[in-house]
């Protein structure tokens, strides 16, 4: 079984230093969706799309084929460290603006931002801490129902 990984990266990242990059995290080969015949990727590769959009995460990255039981917030949280960038990835509530926000230190913590769908791929803006200062987090049942509550900082490795 294989999953599919979204995250978006807070500055332009060339492709090839991000299937580099993943390819040394996750000790597979890493190739560029859409870039070559199929037929002849090793049975082991990850495939991997790249794109700029424009706001505050212009860099979106989609990985296909990424062998079950690789933690995402632990392989991104490397990656984040290695590149001395923020990543941002989907948290595991169903709220459209609410992310995981990874610190090249490895840290991970849940943010607000407002998401705006245009031609040019989903713009994200306005990013805010989730937190329970806030009245929408303190009064929004999906953030505490997640396993990065408001206010909550975790060491990304630790809580994969």
């Amino acid at each position: 079984m294989t999953e599919l990984w979204n995250w978006r990266i807070d500055d332009h990242v060339a492709p090839m230093e991000i299937y580099s990059a993943l390819a040394d995290l996750l000790g597979l080969p890493v190739m560029p969706l859409g870039a070559a015949d199929p037929a002849r990727f090793p049975l082991d590769a990850v495939l991997c799309d790249v794109w700029r959009t424009p706001g505050e995460f212009p860099t979106a990255v989609d990985c296909y084929g990424v062998p079950a039981g690789r933690p995402e917030p632990a392989v991104v949280a490397a990656f984040a460290r290695r590149l001395g960038r923020h990543c941002l990835l989907p948290d595991d509530t169903f709220d459209p603006g609410r992310y995981l926000l990874v610190a090249p230190d490895g840290m991970t913590r849940a943010v607000h931002l407002d998401v705006l769908d245009t031609e040019d791929g989903e713009v994200f803006s306005n990013r805010r801490l989730c937190t329970n200062v806030s009245q929408r987090c303190r009064g929004w049942s999906q953030c505490h129902q997640s396993r990065w509550a408001p206010d909550s900082v975790v060491p990304a490795l630790a809580a994969a």
